[in-house]
């Protein structure tokens, strides 16, 4: 294979290589990408060559051009058009000439920087044809003919004139493309990060022009030599490098640059966490590092005054320099390789050198810094160790906080570390490892330097002393900047370089220990412990790392802790320390709370074994006087502050084995007792201590046998000890004292059995119980003594018989034995004293003189003795002219313990005030108001109401009022109310807790009690209340509205002032001229004064409602302004007539309200008193009465006999309805019959004969009766049994009243009585010893036959029973046919009950409705009348024709099934379908029905309230009514139905219904719908359900076709009278009479009675009956448009709204 290489070879021939040197050279510089590349270059080539200074100048084209120029340009605009660079290094000799023109050859000599020869060519980035001069000669290159093929030419420089030598060499640099300068700011920072590595380079300075901007100055110090530290391996892991020596160098360098400079400088920057690695330029063949800056250059924050942009202040920055001196040993093939790759030889030696900033030179950095007046910062920022954020970006980051520079070897393009190449990463790799070396070198230099000082100010302090606090605070700050200098952080772009210099940093020290700064200076970390503040309070010597240090460097100290170099306290650190010092009484509070923390963690094995260690070690110092030292395992108990501990007084003897107080007082005694093996200290342990005759002997000062004041302490904690002492507690207390002579008496220690209380002091040589201190012997300490046997006081008895009776002592000295032996008396003794009349008063004699009895008195009767009492003329007790009293003496209190008044009681006080007297009102208002808050705290004015005791002024008279009498504000006199007298005391009314204003419920009492007099006043008063109105309650106001106050005219036009209630009150232009003269006044009190009436209740116009409501505000002022009986019936009879408008709630009050008027005879004076005497010689006295208290007369014989003894209706039908519909009871039922018989005439044919005659005339008197409920029927009465009739020798009637508190009873003879028992038969007793009196007959019959029998009943009954048939014919009573009928009925009736037969659904049996199979709603049961209905031949056109005058009478009883129907005149059956024309024809001629005054009320909007005052048409005029206005008012009838716009209807009473059954009439307004709710629509009409309706809100899905269907109905309907569809409304229920109702204008019809009486025919297609029934039922509504009660008048716009419309109706009706 070699042979044909060979062969080949020698074949061949040589051909040269061309080479591109453009695009070469274009490849090369494009790995450059450094901003500042060619001055980095030059900077590095000057400093090879020796240079000490460098000039940089950018020049313009005028200036190459020499021209002048006198303003200064933009630096960031102004274009230049050529760079030139000089240094005064060696000039160049002939062989850098030639390597010049060399690329990538670089410079063989190893000491120098270059290395890829590529660094002269960089300036082809800016030029095409650079220059260069020096030492005399030229050279400059060019491109040939301007291709890629560069050529260099080479010449000599003509001598100058002078034939001085130019010592510059100098790069001019003509710019390919003209532009502004660098960015100068970043560009000086770049210069001076340069010439700090510079071996030689001491001095830069840059010029714009002829301008200097800039100019730099290094001056270096002298180096010092640091010796190696033991401990720290030099030599790096493969042993290629050793670090043979290090020393510290000081560098200051100097910066002069102009202002113009600062104001295009970039903001100032965030500080480097992390600062580049550089290469070394002193000694060395490898590249620089020195990267440069990317710029960022915003706008410039230029000062605000005009400044001189040429001045160049001067600023300046200190370093340290590291520099270790390295010898390098390379095996051959490493260096063979790293010669391949550098072109040269690597160094034997280098210099590694790192920038150290000090914590004193930083912190003047930083204020120069801050005090820089652009916003720029300081040009050094990026070379100053910053380490709190990042800086100036760099190629390479070294990951701590400063600068590095060695031999390096960097990738081509010279940005970061080679660390790729595979010998070349060896040679970084191992100057890494030295790198880190260094930093911990220069770290524990500084952590000594550290340490001497702060080891020097603490041997200052003496032994164990530390640093003042000012000098600890710089030296930790000093450490801390230390620690964040070195702390490494991930460097960029390679984070392997912070990560191996940071293992090296750590792995370098085999032996030498990590110094950090801690509590006690510096130290080892594997001494020092992290801080935890639960040891902070008693570990004072044990080194720990504080908190700034642990928070200000959080990387340091986690990696400390990670590598396991910090480690935390342990048990055995807190042993130690215990055991190398005592602990103050505050470092064993601290100690003690953290073991009790150790035992809440939870059980571990080891805690009893700990805490015995612990307390072993643990040794308290306690401050004296005297200071000691006690071992807290010699401690056996501690005081208890919460229980016996707290009295323990702790100046005396303690056990030498209690815990001191000033420690436990920290500690929960329970926790003591449960972690610790100690108890707590009883008193009896105490008193057993105490009482130790060693003890004793040691101090006589505390010996209980010799000194009174330590035996008096002793009892004195035993005696706030005793009440908790248990009983063999107390026992042991006994025991140990009572052999002692330890109580202290008048004469001296005593035995507790030789001493006396002070109570039996009677003799002056007994030892009296007496304490030093005067302390007196009461309470806890007596039972103590008690106890210990100290004897008590004498009898009572003997006291009261040598001292009370003969005055011996005085008051005083018994006052003061009393006292002292009032703790020894019983309670019985006690309560005797307090009864006991032994207190003389003062102003009597105290002593018995001239044989007169001193009088005495209980000390409860007695007031203290001071002046006060004594100006307010009380008794005072007689304490005697020598002794003062004191209310805070034993023996005040004592006495007032007897009952002693300290203060009068208030009510006693308050009267005192209340009397006349002058003077004593004074002293006693002035002590009340001084002693209120203290003694009469709980006054209250609620219970004095009724006494008169404040000062007032009323009027203009100075009176004494009630405390709600008066008010504060004397804006009040004027409505009449007293008002405080202004001489009282300021806060007085305050003080006696008086109103300011009156309260609404008085002014509500003022109204009612004392109105305003006249018109005048009532304005003015109402003027004022009106301001007061929000403050009135609903309630006050609605009693407002009823109390009569408001002074009107009366409405008679006579001018009388007469008082209403503001709801009988209508406001004067709005209305009232048609109304009620006597109910109704008009008022005006102007704009003001109407607001409160109107608040009160006063309308604009009244309703009808309303008048039953001004009844029921005040019945005896509505009977006064009726002036009288006559005219207050007459209302009473309105109300009768419409009581059915009257609303459920007005009902029930009326029958609670005396409204009633009632009337008792009473006998007129002269009169023959007796029950049978005539009416003349009876007076009637009446009076307002509650309805239950008034009964209706219905039994005139009792009325005869009680009538004087019970309030009676007035006798008229239409009042007797009345009160009976307000609960009125009958006399009847008030009078209980007893009947007392002889023997019964047996077969007697007198009783045969009043039974065949009552039987007979019995259907004559029900015929007049037809509308009269019977509780039988006479087909009932006349079966045999049913009715029976007895006669008997002599009936005896008893008849008794009962009724409220009246009880009488009045007995005489009868001739006959009927009675009933339960449903038994009907017995009629008659007498046989007098003629038969049918009146009797009759009444007795009556109240048996009708429900409601009234006094006419009884006499007609009586007429038809007496009279004969043939006087009965000629009076008018159709007897034959009367009896025919009657006989006709019953028969029918029993053939129908017989055959049982079920009438059709459609059909009426006399108010029976029959129900249909498909009804699904509840329709009402209708009453069934005796008898049954026939229905006559024809339809019902026909009937209508026949009767044509009431044919809508007879409809309207159709609807209602109206029982006052007779047979005479049978119901008309709905309307037929062949009698339509007939129909309309006659009633075109109209009927006899009488057409109402044209004055006919107005329609509105719904029917009025007002309207059902109307009784009906008045037909005394003599004309006729226009048809005309009888059409207007039809039409406006139809034009006031409207629309309901409300979801739920309340207001029951306006609704005017059409009911299917009334008892008593058409409609009845009680019979009322409930609340209808909206639940849909249909076809635009609404739809609501009664509430308990179920499934109310599915109505309309539910009865869909049935809504249809009706609506189909209604619908033509509404057509007919041409009403707005939305007016109609359909509403269903579950029960109820309801078949329509108008509300305000809204017509409403029932769903569930269309269902049950024609859906069945509408579903079969006939829609005859359904049409006339609506039609009939629609025009009954709208007439209530016009009219509101059900009258005469209201049926005459019925009937002509029908007639009106019927032959449009006719139309509808299908013809047969």
């Amino acid at each position: 294979m070699s042979t044909s290489k060979e062969a080949l070879w020698a074949t061949g021939r040589d051909e040269t290589v061309e080479v591109n040197q453009r695009a070469l050279i274009d490849k090369v510089l494009a790995r450059y990408s450094g901003e500042f590349t060619v001055f980095r270059e030059l900077l590095q080539n000057s400093d090879d060559a020796g240079a000490h200074s460098v000039e940089i100048r950018f020049e313009t084209e005028s200036y190459l051009s020499r021209e002048k120029r006198r303003d200064l340009p933009s630096l960031k605009t102004a274009v230049v058009h050529q760079w030139t660079f000089k240094n005064n290094g060696i000039r160049f000799r002939d062989e850098d000439w030639n390597r010049l023109k060399k690329i990538a050859e670089g410079n063989p000599d190893e000491e120098k920087i270059g290395a890829f020869g590529v660094g002269f060519y960089s300036l082809f980035s800016v030029t095409e044809e650079p220059w260069v001069t020096s030492g005399g000669q030229w050279m400059n290159f060019y491109w040939k003919d301007k291709k890629d093929q560069l050529y260099a030419r080479r010449g000599n420089v003509p001598a100058p004139p002078d034939q001085t030598d130019d010592p510059w060499t100098t790069f001019q640099m003509p710019l390919r493309e003209p532009g502004p300068i660098p960015p100068a700011f970043d560009f000086t920072r770049f210069l001076v990060s340069s010439i700090t590595f510079m071996a030689h380079l001491s001095e830069v300075s840059v010029y714009f022009d002829d301008k200097r901007l800039v100019r730099l100055s290094k001056v270096t110090g002298v180096p010092r030599e640091v010796s190696m530290p033991k401990g720290l391996k030099n030599t790096s892991p493969d042993s290629m490098m050793t670090v043979r020596s290090v020393q510290t160098v000081p560098l200051h360098i100097e910066a002069e640059v102009a202002r113009w400079v600062y104001t295009v400088g970039s903001e100032k920057s965030l500080s480097p966490d992390t600062l580049r690695v550089v290469s070394h330029q002193a000694s060395g063949f490898f590249s620089s590092l020195l990267a440069g800056f990317r710029s960022l250059t915003p706008a410039p924050a230029t000062p605000n005054e005009p400044i001189n942009l040429l001045e160049a202040p001067l600023s300046s920055v200190v370093l340290t320099i590291f520099a270790a001196n390295v010898d390098v040993r390379l095996d051959k093939r490493m260096t063979a390789e790293l010669l391949r790759s550098t072109k040269k030889n690597p160094p034997s030696r280098l210099r590694y050198e790192l920038i150290y900033t000090g914590k004193d030179e930083y912190d003047s950095s930083v204020r120069a810094e801050e005090k820089t007046t652009y916003a720029t910062g300081s040009v050094f920022q990026g070379l100053r160790a910053d380490l709190e954020g990042q800086g100036h970006s760099t190629g390479q980051t070294t990951g701590i906080g400063g600068h590095m520079a060695t031999r390096f070897i960097p990738t081509v393009e010279r940005e970061s570390i080679d660390l790729v190449d595979r010998n070349v990463a060896v040679w970084n790799k191992g100057l890494l490892y030295v790198g880190g070396f260094l930093a911990r070198f220069a770290y524990e230099q500084e952590m000594e330097t550290i340490k001497r000082q702060w080891d020097g100010a603490a041997a200052a302090d003496g032994p164990g002393g530390l640093p003042d606090a000012e000098l600890q605070a710089w030296l930790r700050a000093r450490a801390l900047h230390a620690l964040k200098f070195f702390t490494f952080h991930p460097s960029t772009p390679s984070s392997v370089v912070s990560t191996s210099m940071e293992a090296a940093f750590f792995t370098c020290a085999t032996t030498h220990p990590f110094s950090i700064i801690s509590s006690e200076g510096v130290r080892s970390a594997s001494l020092v412990h992290v801080s935890d503040p639960d040891f902070s309070g008693f570990l004072k010597r044990l080194p720990v790392i504080s908190e700034d240090i642990v928070n200000g460097a959080k990387t340091m100290v986690a990696a400390l802790r990670a590598r396991g170099m910090i480690k935390n306290i342990t048990f055995v650190d807190v042993l130690n320390e215990l055991r190398s010092r005592p602990l103050s009484e505050t470092e064993t509070v601290a100690c003690l709370k953290w073991w009790i923390s150790v035992h809440k963690q939870g059980n571990n094995p080891n805690l009893l074994q700990g805490r015995s260690q612990l307390l072993d070690a643990l040794v308290l110092s306690i401050s004296g006087p005297p200071d000691r030292i006690m071992k807290l395992s010699d401690t056996r108990s501690f005081l208890n502050s919460r229980t016996g501990g707290a009295i323990i007084p702790t100046d005396g003897p303690l056990p030498s084995t209690l815990l001191p107080t000033s420690v436990t007082r920290s500690f929960d005694p329970d926790v003591l007792g449960t972690v610790f093996p100690w108890k707590q200290l009883t008193i009896v342990d105490w008193l057993r201590h105490v009482t130790d005759p060693k003890v004793a002997a040691g101090n006589a000062e505390f010996d209980i046998t010799l000194s009174a004041s330590w035996a008096e302490r002793v009892l004195s904690v035993l005696a706030r000890a005793w009440p908790s002492l248990p009983k063999n507690a107390q026992e042991d207390v006994t025991k140990i004292l009572n052999p002692m002579p330890c109580v202290p008496t008048s004469a001296g220690l005593k035995l507790p059995d030789q001493a006396y209380f002070a109570s039996v002091n009677l003799f002056r040589d007994l030892p009296i119980a007496t304490m030093p201190s005067g302390t007196s012997i009461k309470g806890a300490l007596e039972k103590v003594l008690q106890s210990l046997g100290v004897r008590k006081h004498v009898e009572l008895q003997i006291v009261f018989d040598r001292m009370i009776k003969t005055g011996d002592w005085t008051i005083y000295d018994l006052v003061k034995y009393l006292v002292s032996i009032q703790s020894t008396m019983t309670p019985q003794e006690f309560e005797r004293l307090r009864h006991t009349s032994a207190f003389p008063k003062e102003g009597t004699e105290s002593v018995p003189m001239n044989g007169r009895k001193v009088q005495r008195y209980k000390a409860m009767d007695l007031y203290e003795p001071v002046d006060i009492f004594r100006g307010l003329g009380l008794p005072v007790i007689d304490w005697g002219v020598d002794n003062r009293w004191k209310p805070s003496s034993d023996e005040a209190k004592f006495l007032i313990s007897l009952g002693l008044r300290r203060s009068p009681p208030l009510s006693e006080l308050l009267n005192i005030i209340a009397s006349d007297n002058q003077a004593l009102l004074e002293k006693a208002l002035t002590f009340f108001l001084d002693n209120l808050s203290l003694k009469y705290s709980d006054y209250d004015p609620s219970n004095y109401q009724d006494l008169a005791f404040v000062p007032a002024v009323r009027g203009s008279e100075k009176v004494l009022a009630k405390p709600f009498e008066l008010y504060a504000s004397p804006e009040w006199a004027a409505l009449g109310f007293p008002v405080v007298d202004p001489l009282l005391p300021a806060g007085a009314a305050s003080k006696l807790k008086l109103n300011i204003h009156p309260p609404t419920s008085e002014i509500v009492a003022l109204l009612e009690r004392s109105p305003p007099r006249d018109e005048a006043t009532a304005r003015q008063w109402f003027e004022v209340l009106s301001g007061r109105v929000p403050e009135f309650s609903p309630n006050e106001l609605r009693k407002l509205s009823e109390t009569a106050f408001v002074p009107a005219k009366s409405s008679g036009g006579k001018g009388i002032i007469q008082r209403l209630p503001p709801i009988q009150c209508y406001f004067s232009g709005t209305g009232g001229a048609e109304l009620h003269s006597k109910l109704f006044s008009f008022v005006d009190f102007g704009p003001r004064g109407n607001v409160f009436l109107a608040a009160c209740g006063t309308r604009q116009e009244p309703s009808v409602e309303e008048i039953a409501q001004i009844l029921l505000a005040n019945p005896r002022q509505f009977y006064e302004l009726a002036n009288g009986r006559e005219n207050y019936l007459f209302e009473l009879r309105n109300l009768a007539v419409n009581k059915r408008l009257l609303g459920k709630g007005t009902v029930v009050r009326m029958k609670r309200s005396n409204v009633l008027l009632g009337s008792r005879r009473v006998k007129r004076s002269g009169a023959k008193f007796s029950n049978e005497g005539d009416e003349d010689d009876w007076d009637l006295l009446d009076d307002l009465l509650q309805p239950n208290k008034v009964a209706v007369a219905d039994d005139t014989n009792a009325y005869q006999l009680f009538g004087d003894r019970v309030f009676c209706a007035p006798q008229e039908d239409v009042l007797e309805e009345l009160y009976l519909f307000l609960g009125s009871p009958r006399l009847s039922s008030l009078v209980r019959d007893d009947y007392k018989t002889t023997v019964e005439i047996p077969s007697s044919r007198v009783g045969f004969e009043i039974r065949h005659l009552i039987l007979e005339r019995l259907p004559l008197f029900l015929h007049e009766h037809p509308q009269s409920r019977t509780r039988v029927s006479f087909n009932w009465l006349n079966e045999e049994n049913h009715f029976i009739v007895k006669v008997f020798g002599k009936l005896l009637v008893t008849k008794a009243l009962q009724h409220g508190d009246v009880r009488h009873s009045e007995s005489h003879d009868a001739s006959a009585v009927a009675k009933r028992d339960g449903r038994g038969p009907i017995e009629l007793w008659l007498a046989g010893n007098t003629q038969v009196d049918m009146y009797e007959v009759s009444t007795s019959l009556c109240r048996l036959i009708f429900e409601s029998p009234k006094v006419n009943d009884a006499l007609l009954f009586m007429t038809i029973l007496s009279t004969d048939i043939k006087a009965l014919k000629r009076r008018g009573y159709n007897v034959d046919r009367i009896l025919r009928q009657q006989k006709a009925e019953r028969e029918a009736a029993e053939r129908a009950s017989r055959a049982s037969m079920v009438l059709d659904s459609g059909s009426l049996v006399q108010g029976t409705l029959a129900k249909t199979p498909a009804t699904e709603v509840k329709i009402p049961s209708l009453p069934t009348q005796t008898g049954t209905m026939t229905k006559p031949p024809g339809t019902g056109f026909e009937q209508i024709l026949k009767h044509p005058t009431s044919a809508f009478s007879d409809f309207r009883r159709f609807l209602r099934n109206d029982r006052s129907n007779t047979s005479s005149r049978p119901i008309s059956p709905p309307l037929g379908d062949d009698a339509t024309q007939s129909l309309a024809s006659t009633l075109d001629a109209r009927g006899a029905s009488s057409p109402p005054n044209p004055s006919i009320p107005q329609p509105n909007s719904g029917p009025s309230k007002g309207q059902g005052l109307i009784r009906g048409p008045n037909s005394g005029g003599a004309g006729v009514t226009p048809l005309s206005n009888i059409a207007n008012n039809i039409n406006m009838a139809i034009g006031a139905c409207a629309p309901e716009s409300s979801n739920l209807l309340r207001n029951r009473e306006e609704m005017q219904m059409v009911k299917e059954s009334l008892d008593e009439g058409y409609c009845d307004v009680f019979g009322r719908a409930g609340e209808l709710n909206l639940v849909g629509s249909m076809g635009g009409v609404k739809v609501f359900a009664a509430q308990g309706l179920p499934e109310a809100e599915l109505l309309v899905q539910r009865k869909h076709d049935v809504l249809a269907r009706f609506l189909h109905v209604l619908n033509p309907l509404v057509a007919i009278y041409k009403i707005p569809q939305s007016s109609l409304h359909v509403f269903a229920d579950n029960e109820g009479q309801l078949v329509a109702f108008n509300r305000n204008g809204s017509l409403f019809m029932n769903l569930r009675y269309y269902e049950a009486w024609h859906d069945r025919d509408v579903q079969q297609g006939d829609f005859s009956k359904a049409y006339i029934s609506w039609y009939f039922t629609l025009a009954h509504e709208i007439a209530h448009n016009l009219v509101h009660p059900h009258n005469s008048e209201h049926e005459f716009y019925f009937s002509a709204i029908c007639e009106a419309y019927l032959v449009t109706l006719s139309k509808l009706l299908p013809r047969s």
